[in-house]
């Protein structure tokens, strides 16, 4: 190792030690760095239920309402991609800092777009931090919480999302009872997303550096202090001096990946069923309010009051998930979520065939139980096997795979739709589920708890 007398194995000892430590402090990361997830749902999610409010009043065309809805998924795209080699570049702190000044920025700005041009750049620019937070706390999460601790903290992500979009229904919901004229709602709503952002860089501000980082990065003595400060253990095996190591290649990662045969089937299946994940709840949520007219729902509230139910149901599966992760593993807990999707859009396409459309709000809550938990360990998976020199871009690679998919789906999916029909779309999207499935039966090893090698 250049620059530096301490060996790799002290390195992969000490890192692989801190791994399985607990530390007192970690739940209180873990939970810091998943409350950025309530962030991207409000603004991901809340620009569905303000579109109708955009078009009547701006008239844009199709190309435009969807460049309006999926820019923060392109911008998430770009985001996790860099934002996972800069948390592996620079460091941890640094970049949760300053995505959290950026999302604030830009995410109050949204309620100032003059134009729906201005207000689509926006909104791009906006989905760079969204995507480097989720790659940057992944990371945090994977190296301040114990093993086996830390992939039920990892897998309440989709409990996050749930909460987000509850929360940002009820806020419109309360503004149209309020009587809020629809020029002012949609600012607000888009505008108010800034707000937690701000609240959770002041929460942020005064979390270390990882042990783990400082570590690779040859940062001895200040691991030191960090390791005896988060875990009461000053790290023995490593010197209490600093030397330069260099920074890690990133055309090396996927090299280094594959050279484990568990943590190259587990990263495979993070890339697989997260696109799948993804691809079916964001051609599904499309779907949804056009479900709720089959069953003779109309009007902005009684929709939106549908819709609450139904991500209250999620809600609960998102919470329920991760408690049981430890009892049944990742792998059964992808193997149950994907099955369930699967079947509840096949219900879903039979009832539409067959006219029995009081069926389909029954499909839809099953449907969303189901994708919480299959959605739930496709960040966490590849994030926790990849080699601590890499977790950033590991984190920040599976994360492309999911907005991939969503921008894809988001952006083409409506004239798709319209051109094979509401029963053929709904079957369609159970290809979906059913690849998410056959990766987690033929991919995925069982890799709750597992250990790595770090060298």
């Amino acid at each position: 190792m250049q620059g530096s007398p301490v060996s790799n194995a002290k390195m992969s000892e000490a890192i692989e030690y801190l791994v399985g430590k607990y530390s007192p402090s970690g739940n209180k990361v873990g939970w810091l760095m998943i409350a950025s997830i309530f962030i991207e749902a409000w603004d991901l999610y809340s620009i569905s239920f303000v579109l109708i409010f955009l078009k009547s009043i701006y008239h844009p065309s199709a190309l435009v309402l969807g460049l309006a809805a999926g820019a923060t998924q392109g911008g998430a795209l770009i985001g996790a991609l860099a934002g996972g080699w800069l948390t592996d570049k620079i460091g941890r702190r640094a970049v949760f800092l300053g995505t959290m000044v950026m999302f604030f920025i830009f995410g109050v700005a949204q309620a100032f777009a003059p134009n729906m041009a201005v207000l689509v750049i926006i909104r791009f620019i906006v989905g760079i931090p969204l995507g480097t937070d989720i790659a940057n706390g992944y990371t945090y999460i994977m190296e301040f919480m114990q093993r086996g601790k830390r992939e039920v903290m990892g897998n309440r992500w989709q409990f996050m999302f749930a909460v987000g979009e509850v929360v940002s229904i009820a806020m419109v919901l309360l503004f149209l009872v309020l009587g809020m004229s629809h020029s002012t709602l949609w600012r607000l709503i888009l505008g108010l997303s800034g707000v937690p952002a701000i609240v959770l860089f002041f929460l942020r501000y005064n979390l270390p550096e990882t042990a783990i980082w400082l570590i690779q990065r040859g940062k001895f003595h200040q691991a030191k202090e960090i390791s005896q400060k988060m875990y009461g253990d000053s790290l023995e095996m490593l010197p209490d001096v600093d030397y330069d190591i260099p920074s890690p290649k990133l055309r090396e990662f996927l090299k280094d990946i594959h050279r484990d045969k568990v943590r190259w089937r587990a990263t495979l299946f993070g890339w697989v069923a997260g696109f799948m994940q993804n691809g079916e709840f964001a051609t599904f949520a499309f779907y949804l309010p056009i479900l709720f007219v089959m069953v003779h729902v109309s009007g902005l509230v009684q929709t939106d009051l549908l819709t609450l139910a139904v991500y209250i149901v999620a809600l609960i599966s998102g919470w329920v998930g991760p408690i049981i992760t430890p009892k049944i593993g990742q792998r059964r807990l992808s193997i149950i979520g994907f099955s369930i999707v699967l079947g509840s859009l096949i219900l879903a396409a039979v009832a539409i065939y067959t006219g029995a459309v009081l069926l389909l709000p029954f499909a839809a809550g099953a449907m969303l139980w189901g994708h919480y938990w299959d959605a739930e360990n496709t960040m966490t998976i590849p994030s926790m096997v990849a080699p601590a020199r890499y977790r950033g871009t590991a984190s920040g690679f599976a994360y492309m795979f999911v907005k991939l998919s969503g921008f894809l789906s988001i952006f083409f999916f409506p004239s798709f739709f319209s051109a094979i029909g509401t029963g053929n779309a709904t079957l369609f999207t159970a290809i979906f589920p059913l690849l998410g499935l056959l990766s987690a039966i033929f991919i995925l090893p069982e890799v709750y708890g597992y250990v790595g090698k770090e060298d």
